[in-house]
């Protein structure tokens, strides 16, 4: 196993986790705020009220999105995968 190796499959990692991340993060984020000024302009302060939508459009994009984030994850795993020789006979 070469520095090089691992430095390139923890690469892969972090990108792969970024991009899986990243639209269900900016859903929660949008709702979010768009709750917060709604709370603010309406001076209604419950609680619940931000963590509903937040749970049902977090829901909403994993499901739409499942295939591209399973698209990803594959991909992620056929490279750690097709690296296993690699590792094997640099020992």
């Amino acid at each position: 196993m070469t520095i090089d190796l691992v430095i390139e499959i923890y690469r892969e990692m972090l990108r792969t986790a970024a991009l899986v991340a990243a639209p269900i993060l900016g859903v929660a984020m949008m709702i979010g705020l768009t709750v917060s000024l709604i709370q603010t302009v309406t001076s209604i302060q419950e609680q619940t009220l931000t963590f509903v939508p937040k749970i049902i459009g977090i829901a909403l994009t994993i499901g739409i999105g499942m295939p591209w984030i399973l698209g990803h994850l594959m991909s992620f795993l056929a490279l750690v995968v097709s690296q296993v020789p690699g590792l094997v006979l640099s020992r």
